[in-house]
């Protein structure tokens, strides 16, 4: 089952997460056998228990749960086909649910495990193949390992989990090398066989957007690095990042005042040599000498950041020497550069979100689980005595505050906009945020990056919530 629905739904190689709609399996004339069982289990379902209970929304973990108990139950067959090749069903809450998220990696370690290939194998060819991936899965059933088609080719990257003083507390900090981390676009730089590529960390050739620094790809290699722009001698804000990302042509003017630039803190493959197996000491040492060698103003090496304890480094990544610096990397010096995200070699440990009290203007229902419940929510700030939408969260509350979040939409709603309620502006919401960039399509002049909702300020009246003068203020 696990081969044949990555054969079915791994329809863009690049793609980092797959949604399948789990429900009716339906076969290669279109016909739907397990249709059947899973409208019989509702059936059952219904006489077991008030629908209210579980038909709140579609998305509902408990029914999502007891369905696929009672088709497994009733016909083992049915339930192995549900969970086989699938697409949406209209379940009795509406929408169609039992949903499930599918990373490319899991995908990469299913398929490593049932052909007995190690999964990184697997994950270096990955973006050099294309539908219906024959070649892949020939591979898996052991035939020959497919050639990626892409001259220059996206390699996964390493990336880092999140960390705290409590999670580094009981490491040696002597084990590890610190850097800035910079607010940019993590970018993979290939410059093979005379191709010279730009890629995302999900693998997506952004080259066509950053003409003048692929042009300064003048190796034969890989690098990893920070993705950035200057303005004069600084470094800009995101913001400034952005007005160049997702463009197929970048115009002269535009090249002139946001020069793109590559901040190195890695090294893959040099002349040919595959260097992830080495540590990052090593590693580190070949970039540095690199670097040196290439002496491009566009290219730069990321700087190592001296500390002695982890109470000084924290107190160095609470007062960073840029605006643009969003915290410090952690990387073991004995590392091997290895694809995805392995647990303890790599932490980011990045500054403390900034902070607004703001209020509660809109809310419109979520989807898939929660479809039941009014879960995306407008908020704004003072601006004089009206107040203006600041930005939008969809996350950070905990399932009981949803629902008290979601009571007080349907008893304090004064207008309704098709899904979208207006409700009288009385609770102020604590939001968090990783930072600001001036922004001339919103009302405000500004757009926040990450809000989620900290906590519900109940004990707060709206006329005390934050100015969108303090906001400003914020502005790198």
């Amino acid at each position: 089952p696990i081969l044949r629905s990555a054969r079915v739904f791994l329809d863009d190689p690049a793609l980092d997460k797959i949604d399948m709609g789990i429900g009716v399996y339906k076969d290669a004339q279109g016909k739907a056998p397990v249709l059947s069982c899973v409208k019989a289990a509702e059936a059952r379902l219904l006489e077991q228990q008030d629908s209210k209970v579980y038909l709140s929304g579609s998305g509902n973990e408990l029914y999502n749960e007891q369905i696929r108990e009672l088709v497994f139950a009733s016909d083992p067959a049915a339930g192995t086909a549900l969970l086989d090749r699938a697409v949406s069903i209209q379940t009795p809450g509406g929408t169609g649910a039992l949903r499930v998220g599918v990373s490319a990696r899991l995908a990469q370690v299913a398929l490593a495990e049932a052909g007995g290939i190690e999964a990184d194998s697997i994950g270096e060819i990955w973006h050099g193949l294309a539908p219906p991936y024959l070649d892949l899965f020939d591979w898996i059933a052991g035939g020959p390992k497919p050639v990626p088609r892409a001259a220059a080719p996206f390699r996964p990257v390493m990336l880092a989990t999140p960390a705290d003083a409590e999670t580094l507390a009981p490491l040696n900090p002597d084990g590890f090398l610190a850097e800035w981390k910079w607010d940019g676009v993590r970018v993979q730089a290939v410059a093979e066989g005379g191709v010279r590529r730009l890629f995302t960390r999900r693998g997506e050739d952004i080259s066509a957007a950053f003409p003048d620094l692929v042009e300064a790809l003048g190796f034969d290699g890989v690098l990893d690095g920070e993705l950035l722009v200057r303005q004069g001698d600084e470094v800009a804000p995101f913001g400034e990042l952005q007005k160049r990302l997702n463009r197929k042509t970048v115009s002269r003017a535009l090249l002139a005042s946001h020069p793109a630039i590559l901040r190195a803190y890695d090294v893959l493959i040099w002349r040919g040599e595959d260097l992830r197996p080495l540590p990052l000491a090593v590693r580190r040492a070949r970039l540095e000498i690199a670097v040196a060698e290439l002496s491009h103003p566009r290219i730069d090496l990321s700087a190592a950041v001296s500390f002695n304890d982890w109470a000084e480094l924290d107190t160095i990544r609470a007062a960073p020497p840029d605006p643009v610096i969003e915290g410090v990397m952690l990387k073991r010096h004995d590392s091997p550069y290895r694809a995805g995200r392995p647990k303890g070699p790599w932490f980011k440990w990045k500054r403390e979100p900034m902070v607004v009290d703001a209020v509660l203007l809109y809310a419109q229902r979520g989807h898939g689980k929660r479809s039941g419940y009014h879960s995306d929510f407008t908020f704004g700030v003072w601006d004089e005595d009206a107040l203006v939408p600041v930005g939008k969260a969809y996350f950070g509350f905990t399932d009981a505050e949803l629902r008290e979040l979601d009571r007080f939409v349907r008893e304090n709603t004064t207008e309704r906009f098709g899904p979208v309620r207006q409700v009288a502006p009385s609770l102020v919401l604590e939001v968090a945020f990783e930072g600001l960039n001036r922004s001339g399509r919103h009302k405000a002049g500004l757009a926040m990056r990450f809000p989620r909702i900290r906590r519900i300020r109940w004990d707060k009246p709206a006329v005390e919530a934050d100015t969108l003068e303090t906001l400003h203020a914020l502005l790198p």
